[in-house]
Order: structure tokens, then C-alpha cells, then sequence
């Protein structure tokens, strides 16, 4: 037989754990079969001491799953805040909850041998939770590396004219704003230099131009910041140059170190006789991350602004372009507007570059530096730069395809080496995310993907590649290229000296607060006024009937369902469902279930039995689900009490009810964070596939003989009543939904930038959802649920949100309820207790809204 896990219990604990193990066993059992097996030692040398609980083969028994996953609960939790075995093993010993161990019958044949019927024998050992989170990995894997072969099917090019090809491709150029968040009208833009009064308007002279700094207007409290240099002549060009985000428009000019005098190529557009503007963009640091009020954290100032603005359906890619695009608009309608507009980036300057180019078709020509290369990996690097769907339909080589028939000039460098967040004391909570070079093999691969897409178009699309592997950004040939491109002819001048600073040079931190901190205000302005654009999102739902509201209920459902957590098609696998016996108590029996959903996706649980179903009788089923990092065990393991759970699925089984408790993929910290990486540009979530896990689920539950499929409840807890409000709102299979410990105004959880129990400040990087904020929030989920039953479980002293914010948003649920003469449906109960299932309204309302236990 396998060995078991470690666990990991207390010293003074060792022994009440033995003593528990003993309790499970049957009592007519033998002195040998009593004694505990010889391989059981204990190892008491730390304050955390090993009990090696490993069964020999002739022993007999199998150590039971709620014993096997103490060391991976134990493991989890911070020190200091380990839970007590004995807390989780309270009530083993009562009568109601004594559990027998399933004996393994004499020979390896018979291990699996307490199968329900029509199940064939659960054989996987292990454990389970991390197999499916696994599991999941591999199938995105695969996707992701499948996802260029099918991104054709969202394009409809002709490259018969450059003008057909334009509009062929407008469709794919507006969803490309769209998930870069570039959505927002820009405000009539006006370049304006930044001096305190009496000093000059300039800061620095070079050879041939002047230096100023500038601010423009591009969104309503938003500018743009930073330094334009202006030739002394006529400009041949106007030109946005922009730096990577850890480096400043002065040191790209050379007016301050950090830049060496090779890659100063805003400097040498400039000495070319180019007019260019060089904007700030937000850098990597973590200086403002956070509220001061509560704490700071040690995201990047891109990250902690992602974070706000991809719940309100916009994203730090998005605004810096809108900053690029306004400058544009002011080049457009200054004395230069016949003039070429060339765009050229290092670093992240270069994927702002390479979106706004692709955007915006008055843009020329385009310089893209230490920025280009497949994309499949995009889940490894930092999380500021994941787009919602963008690999579903755009690799590199498809958003330069929408830069044709304009010239793109690729220059493969080194590029920015980030290898994780930054290093702050005392801050914690960003994402994991690295920025690495990749080979120029793999560039060139890129590169001619595009140029295959191009294939055909008349004059042929220019796509360049410039090896300066050993070189800085903005080599020689990589600016002649860029230049020439732009129609500006002669030679490239040498390399000239730096420019001379005039004056006191523009405060770069205070510039940096003042960009981080306009655009963090956007997205709270976003945010209070997200309740009016979701009133106009569902401006045409039709409430006047029950029938009415369902019939309107469908295009928001599928919207949901396809536009914001993502779908994926119903299982490809039939179910095949195993299961084993793994509990036995005087009222129920429990029993581990796996059924097939797709290749390396399945769905996992625990079904609750109870003693007295009679034949041909048909009950109820309640779902219920687990929070963050838990598992079936935690809610339906009769051996121990999870003092967030109390063993509800138990409890609701000695009521009579048949209870299911699935596993969900939000556990293995990390390792679960990585698969909403990886799904997002996909177009996908973990809510996908937990959607597709409980539907088969469901079908299977409804197949069994003693359950009635009109009667399947769903209730869960914090993530799992994040689940209550999401999958019962697509899956209406489900006849209720209670969501315990998790209902609140969601939308300002996830992006206010003032409250404590604001996400923002979390290490859940998981948790926004793109444009969620603008379609749906909580009340409006529920509406989606309705007709059928739905609660709120509330506790006073719960940290999720305050009992303001609940009621807020429990408000539109209840008038939505009462307006369509079904108020009797919906209830919000609260206790006086922390973040817990109270197990009182909630049971009565399950009792009051299935009907009779027992029907035939």
C-alpha cells in the first residue's frame, strides 16, 4: 500500500491523534488489528513534531483522507497560526460522527472494492487537489501552444488594396482597444511647458534643437509628462520616443545618467532633425503601492495600477497608449501636420509603441526595441502586462499585421532583465513575473509569422528585423531603417554629445507621483460611476413578467458566460465516473468521486449519503462548497470541524439531504495563480473550468438513483461564495444558490484604492476580472440566479467587506426579487459572528425551498 503524507501536529497533540486513529477502528476488532502498526513512530524533536503514519502492508487499514490532508492544511497556514488537531478532530469520539475506516479486504485486488454501484473503482492515490490543479496546468499548456494555429479564424483579411485590408482588419483593431482598455475619448489635446514662473521655458540645449517640458491633456484628470525636443529648423519628422518604464525622458536625452551615450536614441532621433516627444511612463518601483492609510505593498506601480483598472475594463497598456495617441492627436493639429509620425520604444516604451502603432493608422511608422517575440509564455512575465483574450486572437506577428502596409522595424536586443518585484521591507503581495531576452532565433520566427500573414498584400507590408544582439537599443541601423522608413532621407549623423541642462532639471519622483496617482484616480472615478454604467449595460432587461426577466436573462447570461469569465466547450470525455467508500458513520455514508471533463481535466468530490434513503426514493442534493485553499475533507470530513466550515456537509446529511463537496482549483497558492495567468489570454478564467467541472458534476449527481434532479442546491463559502454567485447564475441546473461569507459590493473590494478590505492590497492577484466592473456585480449575478432561490449568509465580524457594503448591494437583490412578486425567495441572514457558516437561516431556508425530503 502507498505511504502517507507527514503530519505535521503538536508534540502534546501526538498522542490525542493516536488515540483518534484508534477511535475509528471497529470495535469487534482483534488485540493485533487494535494495536497501532508498528511503522507508526513519532518524531518530537521541534515544537512541530512528525507523526509518521504509515500503514504495512498486512495491517489492514487505510489511514483516511481527512488524516492525509492535515499536512497539507497544516503546511498552508502562516506560523503562529497553525490549526490545532485536536480542534480539527473535535467530536470524533461522540456516537453521531464515529467514523470507520474502510478495512482493505485481504489482497491488493480488493482495495477498491466499496465502489457505489455503476461506478467503477476510484484508483488515484494521492493527493487530489494538486492532480487537478495539475491537471488544468497541462491543458493550458497546450492550448497556449496551440493558440497561433487557430488565431486565423478571427481575422477576415484581403489583401487585394491596402484600402480593402484596412477595413478587413477594423473589426480585429477595435477588440484589440478593446482589451487593451484604450476606450475612453481623449480630450481636445494642448501642449503646454511645465516652468515655475521666471525661469526659462527650456531645460537643456543640444546640437540642433532645445529641450522643454511638457504636459499635455488626454483624458478628463489625466495628462501626459515629459520632454520635447524641438530642432532649431524645420522638423523632418515628429517622432514620440519612449523609454523603458525604469528609465526617465532625461536620461534617454542624456541630461542624466543611466542611459549609455549608444542608447540615447531619443536624443539621436532628435540631432536627425526630428521633432520628439518623450512621455513618462510608470515605472517599476513600488513607492506609492498602497495605501498609506492602511499599508503598502511591494507591486510595481504598473501593477498596483493594473489591478484597478482591469476590473473597470481598462489597463496600464491602455492609458499610456492614450497618452501616445493624444500627442499624436497634437502632431496632427499643429503647424506640422503633413509631416510622417514615427513611433519608437525600448522596453515597455516599445509594447506601448507597438499597441499604439497597431491602433492608430495616422502613425507612419514604427521602431520597436527589446520588445518583440511569441507570446505563448506572456503567463511568465509580469502580470501588468496580461490582456484578457489577447492570445486568442493576437501573437506579435498578428498585431504588426495590423501595422501594414505601414513599416515596422523590429530590433532584437537585450532587454530589460526584471526577474521578480521589488525587494521593499515589511511589503508584500505582488505577482510573481520575470522579463527575459528571447533568442534572435526565436524573434526571427515572429517575424516571419508576420510576414507570412502579409504574404500576398500589394505593395508587400515591410516588416525589418535588426540584429543588435551585442549592441544597445537604437543601433545604427536600426535607427537608419526607422528613419528611411519615415521618408526621411541622407545619411544617419554620428552620434553627438549630450545636451546641456539650463535650468533645475523637472523633479522625476514628484512627476511620477502626480502620473501614478491621475491615473489611480481614473479608475476610481471608473469605479463610482460603474453602478450607472451597469444600469445602462442592462437598460433593456425587461422585468415587467417572471417569463420576461428569464427570456431578457439570456443575453446577459451568455455574456457573462462567454465576454467575462471566459468559455470553454462541454466536456469532450464521457464521465466515467470511480468512485471508493471513505466514510462510515451511523447516518451517512461517504464516498470520494472523479469523473472525466476533458484531457487532464477532471472534476473531484465527496458525496454524503444518507443511511435511511430508501428505495425508489428520490432527495434533494445541496453542493457545498469550500473557500481559498481548501479542500472536500474541510466540509465533509464527519472527523474533524474547520471552525470556518463546522462540517455543514455533515450536518445537512444527518438532516437527510444527499450532499456533494467538489473540489475546487483555487488551492496550491502559486500554483493555482499560474492557471488564471495562463487562461486569461486565452480568453479563459478558473471560473471556466470550474463551470464545465460542476456541470458534469451535475449531470452525474442527477443520474443517481436516490437523487431528485430538480432538487440540486448549491451553497458555498468565500471562494466558495464567490462560486455561489457565478456558476449558479450560468448553470441553471442549480435550484438555489446561498452565498455564505463573500456577498458584497464587489466592484470597490476589487478596486478602491481608500477601503482596507480592498484587494488591492492582496496577494490574491487572481482576483479582478477584466471589465467585470462595468457588466456585472454582485446584485447583478443574483439577478441572473433569479427566478430561483438565492440567500446571503452574513456574519457582523466578517473581514471580507463591512456589513454597509453587503447591505448596499443585498438591497438591489431583495427589489429585484420583490419587483418580479418574489420576495419569498431571497433572504440575507446575519449573525453576530466572524467569517463562518452559521448554519441557522440558511439551514431553514434549504428546508423551506426544496420542499419534503423524502418524495419518490
Amino acid at each position: 500500500m502507498p505511504r502517507t503524507k507527514l503530519l505535521p501536529v503538536r508534540r502534546s497533540t501526538a498522542t490525542r491523534l493516536l488515540r483518534t486513529y484508534r477511535s475509528t477502528l471497529p470495535s469487534s476488532s482483534t488485540t493485533a488489528t487494535t494495536r497501532m502498526p508498528k511503522s507508526i513512530s513519532i518524531r518530537a524533536r521541534a515544537p512541530w513534531g512528525l507523526v509518521q503514519a504509515i500503514c504495512s502492508s498486512g495491517s489492514g487499514w487505510a489511514i483516511p483522507s481527512h488524516l492525509r490532508g492535515l499536512a497539507d492544511y497544516a503546511r498552508r497556514a502562516p506560523a503562529g497560526q497553525r490549526p490545532s488537531p485536536a480542534g480539527r478532530f473535535a467530536g470524533a469520539h461522540s456516537e453521531s460522527r464515529r467514523v470507520r475506516l474502510i478495512p482493505l479486504l485481504q489482497g491488493q485486488s480488493d482495495m477498491f472494492a466499496h465502489q457505489l454501484p455503476g461506478t467503477k473503482p476510484l484508483r488515484l492515490q494521492g493527493d487530489l487537489a494538486a492532480k487537478m490543479v495539475a491537471g488544468i496546468d497541462r491543458f493550458l499548456t497546450r492550448e497556449l501552444q496551440a493558440s497561433p494555429s487557430r488565431r486565423e479564424a478571427h481575422w477576415k483579411r484581403d489583401l487585394s488594396s491596402p484600402a480593402k485590408y484596412a477595413r478587413s482588419v477594423k473589426p480585429n483593431r477595435e477588440r484589440l482597444a478593446r482589451i487593451l482598455g484604450g476606450v475612453d475619448a481623449r480630450e481636445p489635446v494642448e501642449m503646454q511647458t511645465v516652468r515655475p514662473l521666471g525661469q526659462s521655458a527650456y531645460v537643456g540645449m543640444g546640437e540642433g534643437y532645445k529641450i522643454l517640458s511638457v504636459r499635455w491633456v488626454v483624458l478628463p484628470g489625466v495628462e501626459g509628462e515629459g520632454l520635447l525636443l524641438e530642432p532649431n529648423g524645420t522638423p523632418v519628422a515628429e517622432v514620440v520616443a519612449l523609454p523603458d518604464c525604469d528609465w526617465t525622458p532625461e536620461s534617454l536625452t542624456g541630461m542624466t545618467p543611466g542611459v549609455p551615450s549608444e542608447g540615447q536614441f531619443a536624443r539621436r532621433l532628435a540631432e536627425n532633425g526630428c521633432r520628439v516627444l518623450v512621455p513618462v511612463l510608470l515605472d517599476r518601483d513600488c513607492t506609492h503601492s498602497g495605501i498609506p492609510q492602511v499599508r503598502m505593498t511591494n507591486q510595481p506601480h504598473r501593477e498596483f495600477l493594473y489591478r484597478a483598472a482591469y476590473e473597470m475594463g481598462r489597463h496600464v497598456l491602455g492609458y499610456e497608449v492614450q497618452k501616445v495617441l493624444a500627442a499624436v492627436d497634437w502632431f496632427k493639429q499643429s503647424a506640422g501636420a503633413q509631416r510622417p509620425v514615427g513611433l519608437a520604444g525600448y522596453g515597455e516604451g516599445g509594447l506601448v509603441a507597438f499597441c499604439a502603432a497597431a491602433l492608430d493608422t495616422r502613425v507612419d511608422a514604427a521602431l520597436i526595441s527589446g520588445y518583440f517575440g511569441p507570446r505563448e509564455n506572456l503567463w511568465r512575465e509580469p502580470i501588468y502586462r496580461n490582456v484578457w483574450a489577447l492570445l486568442d486572437e493576437f501573437g506579435d506577428a498578428e498585431i504588426a499585421s495590423l501595422l501594414a502596409p505601414r513599416p515596422l522595424t523590429v530590433e532584437h536586443c537585450r532587454h530589460p532583465e526584471i526577474t521578480g518585484p521589488p525587494q521593499a521591507p515589511d511589503r508584500v503581495g505582488a505577482a510573481p513575473g520575470a522579463i527575459t531576452t528571447p533568442s534572435l532565433a526565436a524573434v526571427e520566427r515572429e517575424v516571419q509569422r508576420a510576414r507570412a500573414l502579409l504574404e500576398g498584400l500589394t505593395p508587400p507590408a515591410q516588416v525589418s528585423l535588426v540584429d543588435a544582439t551585442d549592441t544597445h537599443p537604437g543601433s545604427d541601423r536600426a535607427l537608419a531603417t526607422f528613419l528611411d522608413s519615415l521618408g526621411v532621407g541622407g545619411s544617419l549623423q554620428p552620434n553627438g554629445s549630450s545636451p546641456s541642462p539650463l535650468d533645475d532639471l523637472p523633479d522625476p519622483a514628484e512627476r511620477l507621483k502626480r502620473q501614478f496617482h491621475q491615473l489611480l484616480e481614473h479608475t476610481q472615478h471608473l469605479m463610482r460611476e460603474a453602478e450607472f454604467t451597469r444600469a445602462r449595460f442592462w437598460s433593456k432587461a425587461d422585468a415587467s413578467s417572471v417569463g420576461s426577466w428569464q427570456k431578457s436573462c439570456r443575453r446577459y447570461r451568455k455574456y457573462l458566460r462567454d465576454e467575462v469569465l471566459g468559455s470553454l466547450p462541454p466536456a469532450t470525455l464521457p464521465a466515467n465516473p470511480r468512485t471508493r467508500q471513505v466514510y462510515d458513520t451511523p447516518a451517512f455514508t461517504g464516498h470520494e468521486v472523479v469523473l472525466d471533463v476533458y484531457p487532464d481535466v477532471f472534476a473531484y468530490g465527496i458525496l454524503l449519503l444518507p443511511k435511511d434513503l430508501a428505495d425508489g426514493e428520490r432527495r434533494p442534493v445541496v453542493v457545498c462548497q469550500h473557500g481559498l485553499e481548501g479542500r472536500p475533507q474541510d466540509v465533509a470530513d464527519p472527523a474533524g470541524d474547520n471552525e470556518a466550515y463546522h462540517q455543514f456537509a455533515c450536518k445537512l446529511a444527518e438532516r437527510g439531504f444527499v450532499t456533494y463537496a467538489p473540489q475546487n482549483p483555487y488551492i496550491g497558492m502559486d500554483d493555482f495563480r499560474v492557471l488564471q495567468r495562463k487562461a486569461n489570454p486565452l480568453k479563459l478564467s478558473l471560473f471556466s473550468f470550474i463551470v464545465r467541472q460542476h456541470e458534469r458534476t451535475l449531470e452525474w449527481l442527477a443520474s443517481l438513483p436516490g437523487v431528485d434532479p430538480k432538487r440540486l442546491a448549491f451553497y458555498g463559502l468565500s471562494y466558495g461564495g464567490k462560486t455561489a454567485m457565478r456558476v449558479p447564475a450560468l448553470l441553471e441546473n442549480y435550484c438555489l444558490s446561498i452565498c455564505s461569507a463573500d456577498y458584497d459590493e464587489w466592484i470597490w473590494k476589487n478596486v478602491s484604492a481608500r477601503q482596507p478590505y480592498s484587494y488591492l492590497l492582496s496577494g490574491e492577484y487572481e482576483m479582478p476580472e477584466f471589465d467585470l466592473g462595468n457588466t456585472f456585480n454582485y446584485a447583478e449575478m443574483s439577478w441572473l440566479i433569479c427566478p430561483r432561490p438565492f440567500m446571503v449568509e452574513r456574519g457582523h465580524n466578517d473581514g471580507v467587506a463591512p456589513d454597509e457594503w453587503v447591505a448596499y448591494e443585498y438591497a438591489k437583490t431583495r427589489r429585484r426579487y420583490d419587483q418580479l412578486g418574489l420576495g419569498d425567495r431571497t433572504e440575507l441572514e446575519v449573525f453576530d459572528g466572524p467569517h463562518t457558516i452559521n448554519g441557522v437561516g440558511t439551514f431553514a431556508f434549504l428546508e423551506r425551498m426544496l420542499g419534503p425530503m423524502r418524495m419518490s
